[in-house]
């Protein structure tokens, strides 16, 4: 049955350019799911210290600290859709020497943390022309719906559908996975290079120090902005510090096999889809404010239960109840700067508040490494539930003053 014009009305149609780069993210997101569940088991064959481990999970996420910054200021010179696509190809070619070197069994932890540096540069320059090129596509109040969309779609790829496909494959062959990220890589390119393009963003534009320091004041004069960007650089920073280790939690601990370990990201993975596909309507529902701080309070809750997990059962439960309410955040947090910010300087003010947002997340690797390696493989994560307690109470009084100013 066709939908009435009341109903179409309510819902404008979103743009075949925006349904483009949803296509693109979903697939970049299946092979980025394989890769994410196949480099961990692939770690974890060549060393038992979770010190090691936790070397290539670091070397994935510092770029963010080192090239965040110019990043963003390249994004708002260029063309966003050039950047998206041209990254996409690169990472093509950088996984496709992986899965050769994986089938030659000659892949060790150096090289697969140079190798994970790379994907994450390339990854610092997509993520921040992804999230910058939505407000060039959809009209500004349509954002949360889309934002929500993007949610849902990146996480059916990367926590739904790709996780059990890596683990399934890597158990067939070490190479199979990486091949199969490099193909998503490769569509997703051609995909992304049929936007519109807009050539460069300004005539005449700034010295890039200059660039990058009009990024900075403006992040540092917004309170709002500010206060969640270092909030959620601790965030990360503990929630980096649980997660590097889940790998030797679920495998060594709760004794699961590769198969297993896929199937507990994929059933995490539920409760991020229902927060992708629910977020919009709760946030109009309950409110931004309301719904950032019980989604912060619970994932306190939710980590420190992790450590305690009795078994992979309730270690899956509590996982879709951290992707829910995680799925939540970003919705809400997105739409702000997608609204707050203009268009034209997206992509600096992005870029300062994923460095301070992202940037601690090697550091919370190699924490998570040593904590594992001195008190167990349970520690890491009630240690960071209590860390990520004691960032909520001191940063609640000023979220609830800028979120009602």
């Amino acid at each position: 049955m066709k939908p009435d014009m009341k109903q179409a009305d309510a819902e404008p149609r979103l743009p075949a350019a925006y349904w483009r780069l949803w296509w693109a993210t979903g697939i970049n997101a299946v092979g980025d799911g394989a890769f994410a569940a196949a480099v961990p088991l692939l770690a974890v064959t060549v060393t038992r210290d979770p010190r090691l481990v936790s070397v290539v999970s670091a070397a994935t996420y510092l770029p963010w600290l080192l090239l965040s910054l110019p990043a963003g200021a390249l994004v708002d010179r260029h063309d966003r859709a050039g950047l998206m696509w041209r990254s996409q190809a690169i990472q093509a070619v950088i996984v496709s020497v992986v899965a050769v070197l994986a089938a030659l069994g000659r892949l060790g932890i150096p090289m697969l943390a140079i190798m994970a540096f790379g994907l994450g540069a390339c990854t610092v320059v997509f993520a921040n022309a992804a999230q910058a090129i939505l407000p060039d596509l959809v009209a500004k109040p349509l954002l949360y719906r889309v934002n929500g969309h993007q949610q849902t779609i990146t996480t059916v790829g990367y926590q739904f559908l790709g996780p059990p496909i890596g683990s399934l494959l890597f158990a067939v062959a070490v190479a199979l996975p990486f091949g199969m990220d490099a193909a998503s890589f490769a569509l997703s390119a051609a995909l992304l290079a049929t936007l519109p393009g807009r050539g460069r963003r300004q005539a005449g534009h700034p010295p890039m120090r200059a660039a990058i320091a009009d990024g900075l004041r403006r992040l540092a004069r917004h309170r709002l902005l500010r206060t969640l960007a270092i909030l959620l650089g601790v965030n990360t920073f503990c929630g980096q510090l649980g997660n590097v280790t889940l790998v030797l939690l679920a495998t060594q601990t709760l004794h699961l096999d590769a198969r297993g370990y896929g199937l507990l990201l994929a059933g995490a993975a539920i409760g991020s889809l229902l927060g992708g596909l629910a977020g919009a309507r709760v946030v109009s529902r309950a409110g931004e404010l309301p719904t950032l701080l019980t989604a912060l309070a619970v994932n306190v809750v939710v980590f420190v239960g992790i450590g305690l997990s009795p078994n992979a059962l309730v270690l899956g439960a509590l996982l879709a109840v951290n992707g829910f309410v995680i799925t939540l955040w970003n919705i809400v947090t997105v739409g702000l700067r997608q609204r707050i910010v203009p268009s034209e300087m997206l992509g600096r003010v992005n870029s300062v508040y994923k460095m301070l947002g992202w940037g601690l997340i090697p550091l919370g690797a190699l924490a998570g490494g040593l904590v594992a390696h001195t008190f167990g493989l349970r520690a890491p994560y009630p240690v960071a539930g209590v860390l990520r307690g004691i960032a909520l109470l001191v940063a609640m009084p000023v979220l609830i003053r800028a979120m009602r100013d």
